[in-house]
């Protein structure tokens, strides 16, 4: 009987030995115990607050997701219920949320090393900004353009801010559907261009 006993205990310990080991593997294997995130491309954007991605699933997108767009690579997270959410986009590969230098129309130049680098960033919220002092060409007057945006930050409509020009004088600054950024509707001559007023414009 003793022998026996034995037997089944040496047994016993070898099934739970083989059990643990199973577990341990499948909590290491995202195939088996289901991933906790990944991403996906949005296909559809709903009017209920959702999102469903190109392979189907239907995702509720948190308040930090305001400006859902078709094509976007998205972050998915799943609960165990089986329910998704999305907290937004993935940052685009060449920007990821820094500052990238402006490219300035000819004469244009940042005003001095005392000031920001003239630059825009894409923020993950569907806007963009823009930073820095853009020193104008000599006798710049009316209308002029100061430099252009990339399609990734160039807004869908119009945005106007108000910027100074020069001591004491104000202006618009224009940053236009074609990408371009102008200042406009100041009097007199033009000594350079304020570009952080555009501490946040809509890109949709």
């Amino acid at each position: 009987m003793s022998g026996s006993s034995s037997s089944m205990a040496v047994h016993a310990e070898l099934a739970d030995a083989i059990l643990t080991g199973s577990v341990q593997a499948a909590a290491a294997t995202p195939a088996v115990r289901g991933a906790d995130w990944r991403l996906a491309v949005v296909s559809t954007v709903g009017t209920d607050g959702t999102v469903t991605t190109s392979d189907s699933i239907i995702v509720r997108r948190l308040d930090t997701y305001l400006t859902p767009t078709v094509g976007d690579q998205i972050i998915l997270m799943r609960s165990s219920s089986g329910n998704w959410i999305t907290p937004g986009r993935t940052a685009p590969a060449t920007t990821a949320g820094t500052w990238q230098t402006l490219s300035l129309n000819t004469g244009w130049s940042t005003f001095s090393s005392a000031y920001y680098t003239c630059a825009y960033r894409i923020n993950g919220d569907g806007t963009a900004s823009l930073s820095g002092l853009a020193r104008a060409p000599a006798s710049t007057t009316g209308t002029a353009t100061v430099g252009t945006l990339p399609a990734a930050a160039t807004p869908a409509k119009r945005a106007r801010h108000v910027t100074e020009v020069a001591v004491g004088v104000f202006g618009v600054l224009d940053i236009n559907a074609d990408g371009t950024i102008q200042i406009t509707d100041y009097s007199g001559t033009a000594s350079w261009a304020a570009l952080d007023v555009a501490t946040r414009y809509r890109l949709t």
